[in-house]
């Protein structure tokens, strides 16, 4: 297809010319884009390039759980900095700016090679190998257009027949699609995790680096969450918190839990994560880099956000107070804490067992569950070092939102969580003037699609005010 080729060839620019060149761009263990697969070993080396797109700065490596705080209230540039995401600090975004059209290209390279897997016959293979690895493919394809649908079109509950974005499922260099609906992409979405989750097998994971069958239905309750299709969100979230065996980290384990590098193997906390090695890392590119006063060190917390938090919260023990050019207090982010380590680098957590909590929490408040609400809600604060809650109703939910925005801070969800509910954006003065109020109908809200992408496919039309 021709737009999805001419992502591939502006991507592979951009990334041989940025600092840490991005060395899987066809990973030792991949095969081509497009490439037949014949035997499962092929179709293994295929997903491990699968799982290493994941890995770039341009998509979870760093821009996508930075901007998820930083377009909200979490979050903000300290104006001592490496000029890094002052466009996204100042939401003045254009068609031509480099991070929406790095994650667009990435996003989609991730689709394409998905479909790879997806879409290869092994009729003669051992089955239950070729199931596992489609459906871990799966996961991946539709987490990537979550990502995209979320970033470059409007909330599903604000209008799902608003634009979303092109759907892809097989290769084909000289197509030319136009944007589904965002209700056509959450189909394709749920669908997709579905699929993943019936054809993996419960416990086949090695370690959370890796889809599995309760990692596509928490991710697939995160997407209903995002539909405002409570029911769903209930079942599915229900689901990986009686079946999985996911727990959540002890209170006197939450820092170590955030300073161990490696991928986790033993169901405390940690669904799915992209895995970042010694080997296999972004380097100066890093999210932690980005937090790190080592590194560049540029984004901070917001006064605002470290206020929610009270004393005796474990949460805290990965927030430092410090300096910051003039900002006395800085807090400074440190749950990413291996920029130096010299073995491993920090792993990013895309989905937590914690969230799965939240998720339901927040689904049994919203369909008159209350007591079932509260009952998860303070499984997770008493473990954190908060008091239970007591509320009702709509305390109870924005108590539910409360939390939600501490303990997944800095991970990149708090811009949604707002832009599902379509509440606008209310920043302090540590943002600039021009941003410190972003309406519901602001389209700054959502990232412009790439100039590069509407140039070669007259079929995609741009978002509102770019």
């Amino acid at each position: 297809m021709k737009f999805i080729y001419m992502s591939l060839l502006s991507a592979t620019m951009l990334l041989s010319s940025c600092e840490d060149d991005f060395l899987e761009k066809e990973p030792y263990a991949s095969v081509p884009i497009g490439s037949a697969i014949t035997t499962t070993e092929e179709m293994q080396a295929a997903m491990n390039g699968v799982y290493a797109s994941l890995r770039t700065f341009e998509t979870f490596g760093r821009n996508i759980p930075v901007l998820g705080d930083l377009l909200a209230d979490n979050t903000f540039i300290a104006p001592t900095n490496s000029g890094r995401y002052l466009n996204q600090n100042n939401f003045t975004l254009t068609a031509s700016s480099a991070e929406p059209t790095e994650m667009w290209n990435n996003l989609y390279e991730t689709i394409l090679r998905a479909n790879t897997v997806i879409n290869a016959e092994l009729p003669n293979a051992d089955a239950d190998v070729v199931n596992q690895l489609t459906g871990e493919a799966y996961a991946v394809r539709a987490l990537a257009y979550h990502e995209l649908v979320k970033f470059f079109a409007t909330p599903y509950t604000v209008d799902p027949s608003a634009p979303g974005v092109p759907i892809v499922t097989v290769y084909e260099q000289n197509a030319e699609p136009a944007r589904s609906s965002v209700q056509q992409v959450y189909e394709q979405i749920i669908a997709d995790y579905a699929k993943a989750y019936d054809l993996m097998e419960a416990g086949a994971a090695e370690d959370a680096s890796y889809m599995s069958k309760y990692a596509a239905r928490a991710l697939q309750a995160r997407t209903y969450l995002f539909m405002g299709d409570y029911e769903n969100a209930k079942a599915a979230a229900l689901d990986v918190v009686t079946n999985s065996g996911y727990k959540l980290v002890t209170a006197a384990n939450y820092v170590s839990y955030w300073k161990n590098p490696t991928p986790v193997s033993n169901m405390d906390e940690t669904i799915f994560e992209v895995s970042i090695d010694a080997i296999d890392n972004n380097g100066s590119n890093a999210l932690a880099n980005i937090y790190d006063q080592g590194g560049y060190g540029d984004i901070l917390a917001t006064t605002d956000l470290y206020n929610t938090y009270t004393e005796g919260d474990v949460r805290l023990g990965v927030i430092l107070v410090g300096e910051r050019g003039n900002v006395k207090p800085a807090y400074i982010v440190n749950k990413y804490s291996n920029r130096t380590n010299p073995s491993d680098k920090d792993d990013i957590k895309v989905i937590r067992y914690s969230e799965v909590l939240l998720i339901l929490a927040e689904a049994y408040a919203r369909t008159g569950e209350e007591d079932k609400a509260l009952e998860i809600l303070n499984m997770l604060v008493v473990e954190r070092g908060v008091a239970p809650y007591t509320s009702t109703g709509e305390q109870l939910i924005q108590d539910i939102l409360v939390e939600r925005r501490k303990e997944l801070a800095f991970e990149g969800h708090r811009y949604w969580t707002l832009s599902r509910l379509n509440m606008p954006i209310a920043r302090t003065d540590q943002q600039p003037a021009s941003a410190r109020l972003i309406p519901v109908d602001d389209p700054r809200r959502i990232q412009p699609i790439p100039q590069g992408e509407i140039d070669a496919n007259p079929n995609v039309v741009q978002n509102d005010g770019y």
